[in-house]
């Protein structure tokens, strides 16, 4: 009896190796060099699963030791996974056989997520294209100065905050908290046409920054969710967890409805996005669903909140980091301003290509995104050039590593020194393009792009102008970012200390 017992343990014990290992010979039979150390249902996730490193530092620690090939299997769990690692297959999956690659590998469960299911970063076929259209018509140049009006009342509130925080002529300013501040405040504005309070630290819990530190900061709460929603979707079809909290949910649902029935009643324009969404139900000769509504809603908050104050925070602490660089950027900021007459205008703001070219390099360093990830929806022939080929099949995944990309010594000079000249007009030409994808290539680039640029620019000119940025001793040099965080997050936050000039 003990025998039978111990067979049939043993038994289902290997059954079960066999079962969790049964594709781990996928890329060898396909010719495809393969990283090492595959364990049996986890494949290569064990450091990202026990949160032992970044998500960045993981797949850059994978390219550094593939360097030289041009593509390399890893498992995910127990799915291939196909990471590219040179520019010109970068190029073939996002822009030149982009019907091959057409969608995004995050899916949400209407039923489990209904409202950031209809993101579009998320949505494929004919609703991506449908919601493509009218992302593209709400970020035109027309809308975009349209825009910009409600941008420039925050940027009045922005500067009006700190000076109340000035004491003896200077004050200290975590940098994320401040300018998720501002671009929270933007959304509500330019967003939705309301005050969103988040200037007022009196009103903290009734602001629109509660929506962005429910989804993205690091808490238990949201490491889990991304751990289910973009590192093991199987997981989630099981647990069912939302991505988005339900009070979020129920609020931003409430939000609109309430301004959508005011704006259906009365005729007077108003200078916001969900103004537009008005619009285009008039245009298009429909009533749009509130669900519909609000969800596009919500991609606008998560869109505009989070990524662009990441990048501003990163911005702000080089230029910190760099007084030479800050005082060639206020000198363009002042001096653009001045012609003018001290307002920011959509012009104006576009005539700024130093600040450009601080953006960007800040984004080449710390990319939030760190990775993209593509789903292959037709056969296509992959082929390096080292000569490995690839013939990847429908529902495989391709993995971009956006962040190793845009710090490797082959397409960049001195790659981990901080210099935005390599972006001028005489340097940007020489510029590798699918080395540097801050908001992705191909018919799928960011539609939000110029909106993102524009309330970053107006943000980082209403301090230049008036206030000097050093850094402040409880910043953790080098940067580290924390585990298991959806967007790069430093360790015990970046400090600066604003000097009126």
């Amino acid at each position: 009896m003990t025998i039978a017992l111990v067979s049939l343990i043993l038994g289902a014990l290997v059954a079960l190796y066999y079962y969790l290992t049964r594709n781990y010979k996928y890329w060898q039979k396909h010719g495809v060099p393969c990283v090492d150390g595959a364990l049996p249902g986890l494949g290569h996730m064990l450091p990202l699963m026990s949160m032992r490193t970044h998500l960045a530092d993981f797949y850059d620690k994978i390219y550094k030791d593939n360097k030289g090939r041009s593509m390399v299997g890893i498992y995910d769990f127990t799915s291939p996974l196909l990471m590219i690692l040179e520019p010109e297959l970068v190029k073939t999956v996002l822009q030149t056989n982009f019907s091959s690659f057409s969608e995004n590998t995050i899916s949400f469960d209407p039923k489990v997520d209904p409202l950031v299911s209809h993101n579009p970063f998320a949505l494929s076929g004919e609703k991506w294209t449908n919601s493509r259209k009218r992302m593209t018509y709400a970020f035109s140049s027309m809308r975009l100065k349209i825009l910009l009006e409600s941008v420039k009342k925050v940027c009045v509130e922005f500067e009006n905050y700190i000076e109340e925080k000035l004491s003896d002529g200077k004050t200290e300013f975590e940098l994320k908290t401040l300018f998720s501040k501002y671009t929270a405040q933007v959304v509500a504005a330019a967003g939705f046409g309301v005050d969103g309070y988040c200037f007022d630290d009196e009103k903290k819990n009734t602001s629109f920054i509660k929506i962005g530190k429910a989804v993205v900061e690091p808490s238990m709460r949201s490491i889990i969710a991304f751990t289910l929603t973009f590192l093991i979707p199987s997981l989630n079809k099981i647990f069912k967890m939302r991505f988005i909290p339900e009070h979020i949910d129920h609020f931003v649902r409430t939000l609109v409805a309430d301004v959508l029935e005011q704006r259906r009643k009365d005729k007077i324009p108003r200078n916001d996005f969900l103004q537009l969404m008005v619009e285009l139900e008039r245009a298009e000769g429909e009533k749009f669903g509130t669900e519909m509504v609000a969800g596009h809603a919500l991609s606008f908050i998560l869109d505009g909140y989070e990524t662009s104050s990441s990048t501003m925070s990163y911005s702000g602490f080089y230029l910190a980091s760099y007084p030479k660089i800050q005082e060639k950027l206020r000198e363009e900021v002042i001096s653009v301003l001045s012609k003018y007459n001290g307002k920011i205008t959509y012009e104006g703001l576009k005539e700024m290509k130093y600040m450009d070219q601080v953006i960007n390099e800040s984004m080449r360093l710390i990319h939030a995104a760190v990775v993209m990830k593509k789903r292959c929806t037709e056969e296509f022939e992959l082929k390096g050039s080292d000569g490995v080929v690839c013939r990847v099949q429908p529902g495989m995944e391709i993995l971009i590593p956006v962040q190793s990309l845009q710090k490797d010594p082959q397409y960049w000079e001195n790659p981990e020194e901080y210099d935005p000249e390599r972006f001028s007009l005489e340097k940007k030409r020489n510029i590798e393009k699918f080395a540097f994808l801050p908001f992705g290539e191909g018919p799928r680039i960011c539609v939000g792009m110029r909106m993102a640029q524009l309330q970053m620019k107006a943000g980082l000119a209403t301090i230049l102008k008036k206030y000097k940025i050093e850094l402040s001793s409880k910043t953790q040099i080098p940067l580290k970012m924390i585990p298991g965080a959806l967007l790069p997050s430093p360790k015990g936050g970046v400090w600066t200390y604003f000097w009126k000039l």
